[in-house]
Parts: C-alpha cells; structure tokens; sequence
C-alpha cells in the first residue's frame, strides 16, 4: 500500500528525533510496535483540541470522542473523515483490523467494534503515534513535515503483543 507521503526509515526515525518524539514512536509507528497498556502519554488525557498522527501531522481525531475504555490505551469512537486506513491484521493467530494514518501510513493502532455510540467502535490507540494540539496554544507542533513528499514508504509490519 502506498501513502501520499513517503520516507525512508532512516529519514522517519530522524524526523522523529528531530521533533522530540518519545523513543518507542518509531517501532510503533513504523514497525507496528505496541506500547505497553496504562503507559501511554494520552491514555488519562482529556483536555479539549485535537490529536495528530506524530510522523506527519495530519488531524486523527477530536477530543470529544475520546473515551475511558479501560484497556489502557487512547480509545475514541470516531476518527475524522479520510484520516486513517484500515487494513486486515492476520498477525497473532487472529484476524483484527489495523488503523494506519491515510497520509503517511504510520501504525496507530486497531479498532474494534465494541465502543460507544453513535459508532459502536473503538479505535484504540498508541500514545506514542500522536500529538495533542491544543487549540488554545497557538503555534502547536502539529503541522506536516514539508519535506515529506520526496523519499521512499515503508510499510508496517505487525504489532508485537497483539493488544493494539
């Protein structure tokens, strides 16, 4: 599968550097690793803005349907239209779905649907493949890298412990 925006993993894993982002970002998010359950930055976050893929900046979600479902990890029950792929997950001796973020193909997580209404699913996340921006924060480092369209996609491989 490829992703309007492509890099190599050694360009992923310096731009993550680059910003900051926690270390197990780059085995998450292009390796499909697995942070551990209750560990994550954003799993007890409930502040009001937005959530961003961390390799490319591009909005995942909203606040407002981020929800407590006690798995240990940010779940939310609706993503923002187009913002993220969904890819059958055989890995693990069981068949799961996959989220991926539609612009750079990062691995977020997997939904299941066993969430809230008005969807009836969970999208159950990794902290370390998203950045909160607060709206209130003018200036948030959320935006997309601008050299992002000129090098090679890698694609994800499966998630490790099987949880997310």
């Amino acid at each position: 599968m490829t992703f309007p925006i492509q890099k190599t993993d050694t360009e992923w894993f310096e731009a993550l550097q680059a910003q900051g982002a926690e270390p197990v970002a780059y085995q998450v998010t292009r390796h499909a690793a697995t942070e551990r359950p209750f560990t994550g930055k954003y799993e007890q976050h409930w502040a009001d803005g937005s959530y961003h893929c961390v390799c490319c900046g591009a909005q995942l979600f909203h606040s407002d349907t981020k929800f407590d479902a006690g798995c240990g990890w940010p779940s939310f029950y609706k993503a923002v239209p187009g913002a993220i792929t969904e890819i059958v997950d055989r890995s693990h001796h069981m068949v799961r779905t996959e989220t991926v973020c539609s612009q750079c193909g990062a691995h977020l997580g997997h939904v299941f649907e066993d969430g809230p209404q008005p969807t009836g699913l969970r999208y159950c996340m990794n902290s370390a493949s998203l950045n909160f921006h607060d709206p209130a924060s003018q200036g948030s480092a959320c935006t997309p890298h601008e050299d992002s369209l000129d090098s090679a996609h890698t694609d994800s491989g499966d998630s490790g412990d099987g949880s997310n």
